[in-house]
């Protein structure tokens, strides 16, 4: 007998070990299941890299990182900047301009606007060796602007007023608390027309467009794809499929091998798309209209 349980014991222990830590195991089985390598393409180095910006342009620390990082990996031989962005902040769009300029530098960028590239966002784009937008993206918006709000009837209802302690004349420009004075407008107007002319001076510069022609593809237009092109903010129309030969053509790539986009982000991105999808079914949004 006791020579059956010692052929039988390290069968018996392995049962015994899969009983109590079932649990784990199956976990560690869900985790290999989420993240393992789907297709050969997945086991290979990738060789062009997909960059996505996306929404308002405040923080782009990412971004930036993601562009340095494939420009110095000489594995990758070709950028594509994905773009869907309404703009944003002035000095976070000019920090991506200038990481696809030195990009360009080092091996071929191409922007692809799948959806807004407008304001910042187009300034973030101008330094790539082409641009390509889809039929349906909505281009241009070459502008700067700066709002406040006055609150001073409003203070004035609720019986609340402010006070200050300053010096220089112009250390309230922008305050919320009274109407702008005329010399504080001016004031701020020096700043907006300064920086319209940047991006103006900038965007003639690396599309090589006619300065002196500026209100034809500036002056805050906005175009659609085929008006862009014909003014010369883009280079041509295409969907993502004609963005990405494009770059591979230029990188002379023969086997393009895409960059695979992160399967624990991409797991997140459902789970929170679901429940907003959930949310909104007991808790419909409020529109304005």
């Amino acid at each position: 007998m006791q020579f059956i349980k010692n052929i039988f014991s390290p069968l018996i222990s392995i049962v015994k070990f899969i009983q109590e830590n079932f649990k784990a195991m199956l976990f560690l089985l869900l985790v290999f299941l989420i993240f393992a390598p789907t297709s050969e393409d997945e086991l290979k180095t990738n060789n062009l890299e997909q960059i996505y910006l996306t929404g308002p342009i405040m923080e782009v620390s990412e971004v930036v990182d993601q562009i340095e990082k494939a420009t110095k990996n000489s594995s990758i031989k070709g950028i594509l900047l994905n773009v869907d962005s309404p703009g944003g902040s002035v000095s976070p769009s000019i920090e991506i301009a200038y990481a696809i300029k030195r990009a360009r530098a080092v091996k071929p960028v191409v922007v692809y606007a799948s959806g807004t590239i407008a304001s910042g966002s187009y300034y973030a784009s101008i330094w790539a060796n082409e641009i390509i937008a889809n039929p349906g993206s909505m281009v241009g918006s070459i502008g700067v602007i700066m709002q406040g709000a006055n609150f001073s009837e409003l203070m004035n209802k609720v019986g609340v007023s402010t006070q200050t302690v300053q010096a220089g004349k112009y250390k309230q420009v922008g305050t919320m608390d009274r109407k702008w004075t005329d010399d504080e407008v001016q004031e701020l107007n020096k700043v907006i027309d300064g920086t319209y002319k940047m991006f103006v001076s900038d965007v003639a510069t690396a599309r090589h467009l006619d300065i002196n022609n500026s209100t034809n593809f500036a002056n805050a237009h906005i175009f659609t794809a085929e008006q862009a092109r014909e003014v010369g903010l883009i280079d041509s129309l295409g969907v993502s499929s004609d963005a990405k030969a494009k770059l591979a053509k230029l990188s002379k790539v023969t086997k393009p091998v895409w960059n695979q986009e992160d399967k624990f982000e991409k797991l997140m991105k459902k789970i929170s798309a679901q429940a907003a999808v959930t949310l909104s079914t007991y808790f419909p949004p409020l529109v304005l209209k």
